[in-house]
Order: C-alpha cells, then structure tokens, then sequence
C-alpha cells in the first residue's frame, strides 16, 4: 500500500526570466512502512520535494496525495491540521523551544493540538532514544545529539504517518551521523513509520530500503 503518491509534480520559483525551475515533472510512489532516500547535490531539488509531500509548499503543477488526502483539496487551515497529525518533521537545526523542557518540547505538537499524550508511548519513545533522565532539562543542556533526539521525539509523538527528515545530521561527524541514521531507521520500524530521508551523503543513504537521487529537479536513478 502506497502512503505518498506524486504525479508530474513541478514548482518554479520567481517569474519571467529568473523563474527557478526546482522541480520537474517528478512522479513516485512510496509505500508505507518504508525508508526511503533522496540524494544529490545542492540545488538538485532535494529539500523542495521534501517540502512539498510535508504541504509547506503549493504545486505549480502536478498532485501530492498523502495517506490517501489530495493536499491541494485542504484549505490552508486545514493543511495545518494535517500535518500537524499525519507528518513529523525532522530538521537539521532542531528546531527545539529554548524556554520549554525536554519534556515540554517533546509534547509541543499535542499541546498545539489540544491532544492527550499516550504516556505509555511517551515513555516508550524517551526509553528507546535514551532521553529518560533528561526531561526536566533544557535544550541547552543537552549534546547535539541529545537534542536532535529530542526532536525525532518530538516528530514521533503524534503518530505521524510519514516522518519527513531533512539532513537531520548534517552537523554531525561521520560516526554520530550513522548513529542518528540508525536511530532513524529503528523507531521508524519500531513505530511502523514512513522515513523519507534527504542526504547528500551517500554511506548514510545506503540504510535505506530504497533510493532515489535526483539533479536539476528530476528524478535520475532509483535503486
């Protein structure tokens, strides 16, 4: 069962002559429960993609369909209810509240939301990413790597249906950024998860279960 579909997705950026072609004509399928990869040079269309099955950005052309929902049929309102429920996003830079606590950040996305936390899977997911003794701390307190596990909590705690996570080691050593890769890989198959992963590092993009490298917005190899 597919849970990303896109059809001759395009999006240009800017008018007339400086118009940026960022993507062109991408089609692919994603099946749930999977882990897939997106690789390629800077400026390849990498983020931009990202970006849209996450409904950040509106089509030029073409159709994102995520869990069944044509994201160009939801009002703006409703768009951000949807991701908020059906997608987490992991960024590089974190993107944690300073003044909140671990345990607070972790639980922003319910609190926006109005929700009730599964405390049994919050504990769950703290256990698994080793953030048990740290939740009445503050983000400054932590490594860079706690905090970024912090954030995969954070992007884990609604339930998402697909985790969307954007060079989330980029600032990372080679060592640390195959622990977070892994890490990533098992909560997704822990929390039955889709990961899409964009990297432009090819050692990490081999954990994946598939592939895709893309150059000047298309799609140009998939293994």
């Amino acid at each position: 069962m597919d849970i990303v579909t896109i059809r001759n997705l395009k999006k240009y950026f800017g008018e007339g002559p400086r118009r940026v072609k960022a993507l062109d004509g991408i089609s692919l399928t994603i099946e749930k429960g999977s882990f897939l990869a997106v690789i390629g040079a800077s400026g390849s269309g990498k983020t931009t993609l990202l970006n849209m099955i996450g409904g950040l950005y509106e089509p030029t052309e073409g159709t994102v369909i995520v869990d069944g929902t044509d994201l160009s049929e939801l009002t703006e309102d409703q768009l951000t209810v949807f991701r908020r429920r059906k997608i987490g996003f992991i960024f590089q830079g974190y993107n944690l509240v300073p003044e909140l606590t671990i345990r607070e950040n972790i639980m922003f996305p319910l609190a926006m939301d109005d929700s009730c936390p599964d405390e049994m899977f919050f504990r769950k997911i703290v256990k698994l990413l080793g953030l048990e003794r740290r939740l009445d701390q503050y983000p400054y307190m932590l490594s860079g790597g706690g905090q970024q596990c912090t954030a995969i909590a954070r992007a884990l705690i609604t339930k998402p249906a697909v985790l969307l996570a954007d060079e989330p080691t980029g600032s990372f050593d080679i060592r640390t950024s195959q622990n977070v890769a892994g890490l990533l890989k098992m909560t997704a198959e822990t929390f039955h998860q889709t990961l899409i992963l964009i990297t432009h590092n090819e050692e990490l993009a081999q954990l994946a279960d598939r592939v895709v490298r893309l150059r000047d917005g298309r799609i140009v190899e998939e293994v």
